[in-house]
């Protein structure tokens, strides 16, 4: 059973010879009544905090459930990024490994035509020096030719001294 303070001040007592005095008794319903009325009024705006105060619970729960998501969302697109970084990295690097692989073998085919022209050139120099050495040796034996007829020549030519190249 409900009792609301209209309750309390429309209730009415019977009367009897020896009863309550009643005044008394109204004023204190009075009072009652207006006590009931504060807590009445209390429990009401009490009633209507807790459900605001619920309403508030409810949206700050739906907002860190927003934020949560927000978070692994966020944290998923860190991973992604980061592997995306880490493949981007990677290839990259396979890239100059690649480039560097094919420097090198630039470097070295250049290296090799540079020994084998140098070989080369040692060669030629050795046929060329061999061939200066002939040339040389062919002349030394011209003049050698032309200077021993010569040499009996003029020795004929001189009558005392034929006798010393005789000896």
């Amino acid at each position: 059973m409900n009792i609301t303070p209209l309750d309390i001040t429309q209730k009415q007592f019977r009367k009897t010879f020896r009863g309550l005095d009643a005044e008394e008794v109204e004023a204190f319903l009075a009072l009652v009544a207006a006590e009931f009325e504060g807590l009445v009024k209390e429990n009401l705006a009490l009633r209507e905090d807790n459900q605001r105060k619920a309403d508030e619970i409810a949206d700050h729960r739906g907002r860190e459930r927003a934020l949560q998501e927000t978070l692994v969302t966020a944290q998923r697109a860190s991973e992604e990024i980061r592997d995306s970084a880490r493949k981007e990295a990677e290839i990259t690097i396979s890239d100059a490994e690649l480039q560097a692989e094919k420097i090198v073998q630039g470097a070295h085919s250049r290296f090799l035509r540079i020994v084998d022209d140098i070989n080369e050139l040692k060669r030629q120099r050795v046929q060329f020096e061999a061939n200066v050495r002939t040339l040389v040796e062919s002349h030394l034996k011209l003049i050698e030719a032309f200077r021993e007829p010569a040499r009996e020549e003029a020795v004929q030519l001189i009558p005392g001294r034929r006798r010393a190249a005789d000896e």
